[in-house]
């Protein structure tokens, strides 16, 4: 009996852990987010006025959680120079609790 449970619950659960994986890809991080409309993204991540010197566009459009892992391994963010991947990826990384896009940046950062 025991092990008819076992073996449902194993079932119930590989498809939960599936759907959860696939929506921490799914989720999006905006880059800034609303409350930070209008500024531009300096290259250590901080926002800025739009008239600093070096600093970044917002890209237009938020990326989603598969484009961030795939930037965060190597890969360039989808219609960013180098120089704007750098700055996009280190304003994510400075996200905090409370802002758009933490929660599913920091969903990223656990292990699977």
């Amino acid at each position: 009996m025991l092990g008819a449970f076992a073996a449902s619950t194993i079932v119930s659960v590989r498809p939960a852990i599936a759907q959860a994986t696939g929506s921490v890809l799914n989720c999006e991080i905006p880059v800034p987010d609303r409350a930070q409309a209008g500024q531009y993204i300096a290259g250590d991540g901080r926002l800025v006025p739009p008239d600093t010197p070096g600093s970044f566009a917002p890209p237009g459009r938020n990326y989603t959680g598969e484009e961030v892992k795939r930037a965060l391994q190597g890969r360039s963010l989808p219609g960013a120079t180098y120089e704007q991947n750098q700055a996009y990826l280190n304003y994510i990384r400075r996200l905090q609790a409370g802002q758009s896009g933490f929660t599913c940046y920091a969903s990223l950062q656990m292990p699977r």
